[in-house]
């Protein structure tokens, strides 16, 4: 479709699982940049993760590539002065989202976090998905280590994920807008829409998505994600869907890193399954990832969870995807994992609904509805300030 249709035909969409997968392609994109480099993650840590792409980034930098990186002030700690120096050495420009001191070494600005994950290079090749960049996204890291996915993109969209970062990276990503589509050289067969979420215009766009493909579904909708704990709304589709007849899973974490996810999923657990909907508990190790698809042809990954804090004040950003192979590819994934390493909830053994210390349903409301209360609060303006090495930050843009 032409116009000013935001989905872009024509695009190739590999799907990446876990940071084994994720980092090799990543830090090989990067290894051949010729131009640009624009990165956005909410963690990096100088981990042995972080430090390859330190690595990277630096190379990249030495070869004349401009390299522009942004990290949540919340996601992410202060940097060494070695850490800080090397990237500012070799011309890597290294910005903070909405920085703040610690309170006894405690970091307390958890709402209006910049959750996105984005590397774009040379304008061609785009990464989006659930992956940091740290080494607790590697097997290898111990039982603690996460399942989560991300994808490699080629073709039009790209050029709408380059143009979204350049602007976030100034402080403009709420003024950003999907251009009207030009005509570019097709990767793929793959239809693909890059979403986000703001505290603007954009308040409900990856939500809205969900229940549009959710509301149209015929067969089946399997949903993977880490923190469940949607609005209203979107668990009524759900049920709806179930009810007419549609094949719903729903898989959650099991060995949750936060339990308080696991608390809040599990309040939801009588009113889904009176439904029709299968819940799958992921008990591995934690479950990071924030993926659906839908029947044969529909499927999204990105940042966005589905609970209040993506939901109602995250920066996040997914991608949305029409190709059957893609899916297929999803679906298989999936499919393997819940086999082999979820276990069912059984309705039987639900514990029977208590009065103390609070309802489910009243849980869920006071939950759910929790952070657009604290966004009623004054808060100050999240700013974008760029690091440098040795006289601190100094403010960018707001």
């Amino acid at each position: 479709m032409g116009g000013n249709d935001p989905w872009r035909e024509g695009n190739r969409v590999a799907l990446l699982e876990n940071g084994e997968a994720f980092f090799a392609r990543a830090f090989a994109a990067i290894a051949q940049a010729r131009e640009e480099v624009l990165l956005e993650t909410f963690i990096l840590f100088e981990d042995k993760v972080g430090w390859e792409l330190h690595r990277q980034l630096t190379a990249a930098a030495r070869r004349g590539v401009r390299v522009e990186v942004m990290v949540d002030g919340y996601g992410s700690p202060r940097f060494s002065p070695s850490f800080l120096d090397g990237l500012a050495e070799t011309g890597v420009i290294l910005r903070v989202f909405d920085p703040h001191r610690t309170l006894l070494g405690l970091r307390l600005h958890i709402f209006r976090r910049l959750h996105r994950k984005l590397l774009v290079v040379d304008g061609t090749r785009a990464f989006v998905g659930g992956i940091n960049y740290s080494a607790d996204h590697l097997e290898d890291f111990g039982p603690t280590s996460k399942q989560d996915y991300a994808v490699e993109l080629q073709g039009p969209v790209v050029d709408d994920i380059r143009t979204f970062a350049a602007a976030a990276m100034r402080g403009n990503a709420e003024s950003w807008r999907h251009p009207p589509s030009a005509a570019t050289v097709h990767a793929g067969n793959g239809r693909v829409l890059f979403a986000l979420r703001d505290n603007a215009a954009r308040s409900t766009e990856i939500e809205r998505q969900y229940r549009i493909a959710i509301r149209a579904a015929r067969d089946e909708i399997v949903i993977a994600n880490a923190y469940f704990f949607p609005g209203y709304g979107l668990l009524r589709d759900l049920r709806h869907a179930a009810r007419r007849g549609v094949r719903v899973s729903l898989i959650v974490q099991g060995e949750p890193d936060t339990p308080l996810a696991l608390l809040a999923a599990r309040t939801l657990y009588r009113h889904l399954i009176a439904a029709g909907v299968c819940i799958h508990e992921y008990c591995r190790r934690p479950f990071h990832g924030k993926v659906a698809l839908v029947d044969d042809t529909w499927s999204t990954v990105g940042s966005s969870n589905l609970d209040p804090l993506s939901l109602s004040l995250n920066l996040e950003a997914n991608i949305f995807v029409r190709d059957r192979g893609f899916n297929r590819d999803l679906h298989a994934r999936l499919a393997t994992l819940r086999e082999r390493d979820c276990r069912p909830v059984d309705p039987a053994g639900l514990p029977e609904r208590r009065l103390w210390p609070l309802p489910s349903s009243l849980l869920f409301h006071v939950l759910r509805r929790f952070p657009a209360w604290a966004g009623l609060l004054p808060a100050h303006t999240p700013s974008v300030v760029e690091l440098a090495p040795r006289d601190g930050p100094r403010m960018e843009s707001r």
